[in-house]
């Protein structure tokens, strides 16, 4: 089973694409970002990041598609903005008939360094380790967006497309 694994925002759609090797281990596939103009219209943006995510599905094939919930902070501005970029990254999955998995940041954090609290560097290394890649991955959207496919493949599915 292939996964993309999307960590959506405006300015920056982190992606990774992994996989299950033929022998069960997680295969690394691809990873980077989606980066929009700031100065642009938002809606540019947002189909910059559709076009983004669609050529990527094009590329890679995936069978399934994990997409990370959103963690509302402080900046509930910055969270709508969040919340229409990954509405594109389901409409792009959805127009191509994958599954979404659907993870909250701990989730994602439990699934692939065993803790809910782990660090960004802890979820980093793990996702280098389990991948079996010679450097961190870069940057961080990156990282977060193969940190997502790892947790879907190592997810029982029943868990991985539970919303709540």
């Amino acid at each position: 089973m292939k996964v993309l694994g999307i960590d959506p925002g405006v300015a920056i759609t982190g992606y990774g694409v992994a996989e299950h090797g033929a022998d069960g281990s997680l295969r690394w596939r691809a990873h980077g970002v989606i980066r929009t103009p700031a100065g642009d219209l938002l809606e540019r943006r947002l189909e910059r990041i559709y076009d983004g995510l669609c050529a990527l599905m094009e590329e890679h094939r995936p069978d399934e598609a994990a997409v990370e919930e959103l963690f509302f902070g402080k900046n509930v501005t910055t969270g709508i903005a969040v919340a229409q970029a990954r509405g594109v990254a389901l409409l792009a999955a959805a127009q191509r008939g994958l599954p979404v998995a659907h993870y909250k940041p701990s989730q994602v954090k439990i699934g692939v360094a065993g803790v809910g609290r782990a660090a960004k560097d802890q979820v980093r290394y793990m996702t280098k380790t389990l991948l079996g890649l010679p450097d961190l991955p870069k940057p961080d959207d990156a990282a977060d967006g193969l940190a997502l496919a790892i947790c879907r493949l190592l997810a029982p599915s029943s868990l991985a497309f539970s919303q709540s």
